[in-house]
């Protein structure tokens, strides 16, 4: 194992962010066979003792897919209607595939406040540690249903970063439609280098990015470099990982890294099962 993930074995709660383009095809219908390769990956996780999050977009995207709409809408009342639709949908689909492995979920909703009121934060933590506390697996998309735009997080690669603080998880995993962080835009720069190892975000590192990878997303590999700051400011480990390959996940705890790994800030301690 490479010395700088030697914790990585060892850290007990895992958040892993799945993107909208990992969810939703070009046709706007769900990527069943792809979420059933991430599910067997939690799935062996959850079997090994780990604590596992899963942050979900795609709600919209399962909305629009359902009505027929080929273009997300811009007026947020028309987000939040597909929102209404496609969470149902997304939730009934994740409980299809889990139960195929004996393993229960739940729905979290969140809101800003949720995560930043301390009282509600304090809340919203005792619930995570008592689903832990019955071995299920927490689905969390921000509740977009009733979020304004002066509050709402806007991506789920923020709340995924902030989710992973709260509940003190040592990794957050990041599916992505690229296989991590480039010098530049891979899909129309051939000059563009995969940089596998970032030890310090710094303006160059938070200078890469390119646009959102999917008609439904709202993230960026911009919003990840700064979810990724977000969260190794904690103590946190960062990877993205390409989400047609899940089973990277597993290979990053052993010391193998395929994608891009954050590492936590000099200074902070990872939280493992220790």
């Amino acid at each position: 194992m490479m010395e700088p993930l030697a914790a990585l074995r060892k850290v007990e709660r895992i958040v892993i962010k799945i993107g909208t383009s990992t969810i939703i095809g070009e046709d706007n219908q769900a990527k069943v066979s792809s979420l059933e390769r991430i599910v067997r990956v939690i799935s062996y996780l959850h079997n090994e003792g780990k604590k596992v999050v899963v942050v979900s977009s795609g709600a919209i995207g399962m909305g629009a897919g359902k009505i027929g709409l080929k273009q997300r809408p811009k007026k947020l009342e028309e987000k939040q209607a597909l929102a209404a639709i496609g969470q149902g949908l997304l939730m009934h689909l994740y409980e299809d595939i889990f139960a195929k492995y004996e393993i229960i979920v739940a729905q979290m909703l969140l809101t800003r406040s949720d995560l930043e009121d301390s009282s509600r934060q304090h809340n919203t933590e005792n619930t995570f540690n008592a689903l832990f506390k019955y071995k299920v697996v927490p689905i969390v998309n921000e509740n977009d249903t009733v979020a304004v735009e002066e509050i709402v997080y806007g991506d789920n690669d923020t709340l995924s970063a902030v989710v992973a603080g709260l509940i003190k998880s040592g990794l957050l995993v990041m599916l992505s439609d690229t296989d991590g962080l480039y010098t530049g835009d891979p899909r129309t720069d051939r000059k563009a280098k995969k940089i596998p190892l970032v030890e310090n975000i710094d303006r160059d590192i938070e200078n890469f990015g390119c646009g959102a990878g999917s008609t439904f997303g709202t993230g960026g590999m911009k919003t990840k470099v700064s979810a990724a700051k977000i969260a190794t400011s904690e103590g946190i480990y960062v990877s993205i990982i390409k989400g047609e390959e899940p089973e990277q996940i597993i290979n990053l705890i052993f010391g193998e890294i395929k994608g891009t790994v954050f590492l936590p800030r000099r200074g902070k301690e990872v939280l493992t099962n220790e």
